[in-house]
């Protein structure tokens, strides 16, 4: 079966964004595919290069880049500029001294979150 799903809580204000990583690593170890995470609303902040979580924690910034850097993970472009989350050419764009956009992800707008809902046999969503 083809998934994808969206992420809308910020990585530790509940436990959504720990369930949509664990079902999204179930799904892959049982041999269906993942075609898209979108990331929307606070759960932009997945993205950042800048938190620094306790040692003593899963840190959920690692796991999510880890799986970004094998699977198409999306960052909702409007959501992240509103919430600081800029990759080096919206930086540029907007005059702003760094990025801090992991670059595993990719920016992109609500067409790729249509998209997913339409290629997928299932979306599911957290937070």
């Amino acid at each position: 079966m083809i998934f994808s799903l969206a992420v809308y809580a910020a990585p530790y204000s509940s436990q959504a964004s720990n369930t949509a990583y664990q079902f999204a690593t179930a799904l892959l170890e049982q041999g269906h595919t993942l075609h898209r995470i979108f990331f929307y609303h606070d759960g932009v902040h997945h993205a950042t290069t800048l938190a620094s979580p306790p040692q003593d924690e899963l840190n959920l910034y690692q796991a999510w880049n880890e799986l970004a850097s094998k699977h198409d993970l999306v960052i909702c472009i409007a959501a992240a500029l509103k919430r600081g989350i800029l990759n080096s050419e919206e930086a540029k764009r907007y005059d702003k001294s760094a990025h801090n956009l992991s670059d595993n992800y990719s920016l992109s707008g609500l067409g790729q979150l249509v998209d997913a809902t339409i290629v997928s046999d299932r979306f599911i969503t957290f937070g």
